[in-house]
């Protein structure tokens, strides 16, 4: 349904489309994750560690962007459903190192499937170039902006 609502500075604005668009893609994996009570962030970890096993709690901040004290929690709530490992490096004990369990393993099988349909879904509206160059778009921004933040810390 199509609104007579004027365009304003939002209808513009990459922050606001960006938020919104994050909106709608929770909306989305809400929906097709169903049951499961995964989120995206909680996702996104466990796939992170499937593909870096016993990658560190720092390397799970700079791999997924959720910031230091958020990826802590996630990963304790991960740990105490028994979908993640953690425990001390060798290399220096203050660190953690992650790694997937089996039932962390299954959990992460489970949910792939409609993290796909997620992104088909949200890509279904562009067209085969357009969502190459949307998705080198988005690459190139979060990695843009990952190299601008960590250069501010």
């Amino acid at each position: 349904m199509k609104t007579n609502h004027r365009s304003g500075p939002l209808d513009v604005s990459a922050l606001h489309l960006l938020h919104r668009a994050g909106q709608c893609a929770e909306v989305l994996f809400t929906n097709e994750t169903g049951k499961t009570d995964l989120t995206p962030r909680q996702y996104a970890i466990l796939a992170s560690v499937a593909q870096n096993p016993d990658i560190s709690q720092t390397g799970l901040v700079e791999q997924t962007g959720v910031d230091r004290s958020t990826l802590a929690d996630i990963v304790r709530r991960l740990v105490k459903k028994g979908l993640l490992q953690r425990k001390r490096t060798r290399r220096d004990a203050r660190m953690y190192a992650v790694r997937l369990t089996q039932k962390g393993q299954s959990a992460l099988n489970a949910i792939k499937p409609a993290a796909a349909r997620v992104d088909q879904r949200l890509l279904s509206v562009l067209g085969a170039s357009q969502r190459s160059e949307f998705i080198g778009a988005l690459g190139e921004i979060v990695r843009a902006m990952s190299r601008q933040t960590s250069q501010q810390r």
